[in-house]
């Protein structure tokens, strides 16, 4: 089968094409005949060695198809089954063997590429507003970089939990996505201090919390517009990694709240993974949140892919297509 291999850290450029042998499922495994697989800033850390992985390793975490063979003791999917997974190594590949707690299935109406798409940033924002800060009717949130792939699925879910919503973005045309999307403000912080706007626009209260996927750029400047008690989220870095800070900044700025979560404790067992894609998937089927697909790639260009993701310039998800 094709799949793309990393042999050696570094640039897009070590992102190879490479014939490797058809995986065969071991027992409690499903094989997934991928018909799309997403890209995430986090195969970038892995590609690049930041978050380090056994070489060669086949980057990507997420995927959807079709289950193309079971190993012994399967007892939940079949051949045929149309699935999803959110997170398991190697999905940049034609063929994924996934351990059968760790796949979801998909309902009939909902098409495979906008399930793959859907999958890390969807439980993310599904985890973040639903239990990590667990959004309140009347609560008001600030989401950055609210026009991304994750962004856009913040903003929705939180508009569901009955949130005011205070998004950033970098551009005009991603603040139209923003407000398509549901957000009630939107802060250009290439113009305008995100922190001025929002005590501006909080009449000096501040936010309840602040999802960041920001990091290095945002992440100091967001405890000054938390309100009393409030609490920052902090998922992401792709402006950098954050610097450490003491925990009496936490104090002086009004008894704050600081978390750094992964998905993956939020999807660690199966039954809490299946009812967070249940919602995710109820909710794109009806029409209740929406998401955008930038690009649909070929699997060779897994290096330009992360080229565009890196570059901050999309406005949606990239998937690559085997």
């Amino acid at each position: 089968m094709h799949a793309i291999e990393v042999a050696t850290p570094g640039g897009p450029e070590v992102l190879r094409l490479v014939e490797r042998p058809l995986p065969v499922p071991g027992a409690g495994q499903v094989r997934v005949k991928n018909a799309a697989c997403g890209v995430n800033f986090i195969d970038i850390y892995h590609r690049t060695g930041f978050y380090p992985q056994p070489l060669p390793f086949v980057p990507g975490l997420e995927g959807a198809g079709v289950v193309d063979a079971v190993g012994p003791g399967v007892t939940r999917f079949r051949p045929g089954d149309r699935v999803a997974y959110p997170n398991t190594p190697g999905a940049y590949a034609e063929y994924t063997c996934v351990p059968q707690d760790r796949l979801v299935p998909v309902p009939d109406g909902l098409p495979l590429d906008v399930a793959a798409a859907a999958m890390l940033q969807g439980l993310t924002a599904h985890s973040l507003t639903h239990s990590v800060y667990a959004i309140q009717p009347g609560d008001t949130v600030l989401i950055h970089a609210a026009a991304g792939g994750a962004g856009q699925m913040l903003v929705q879910m939180a508009k569901l939990r009955g949130a005011r919503v205070i998004a950033t973005v970098s551009t005009e045309a991603k603040a139209q996505i923003a407000r398509e999307r549901g957000a009630d403000e939107v802060i250009l912080y290439s113009k305008d201090d995100f922190v001025a706007a929002t005590r501006r626009l909080t009449d000096g209260a501040g936010v309840h919390a602040v999802y960041d996927s920001v990091g290095a750029s945002t992440f100091l400047k967001g405890f000054d517009v938390l309100r009393r008690r409030g609490m920052m989220v902090l998922f992401g870095q792709s402006s950098g990694p954050v610097e450490p800070i003491s925990p009496l900044l936490l104090l002086q700025k009004g008894s704050l709240f600081l978390t750094r979560p992964s998905l993956f404790d939020y999807i660690a067992e199966a039954d809490e993974l299946a009812a967070r894609a249940r919602d995710l998937f109820g909710w794109l089927a009806a029409g209740r949140i929406g998401l955008r697909i930038d690009h649909r790639l070929p699997l060779a260009e897994a290096a330009r892919a992360h080229e565009l993701l890196a570059s901050r310039a999309t406005s949606g998800k990239l998937l690559l297509v085997p």
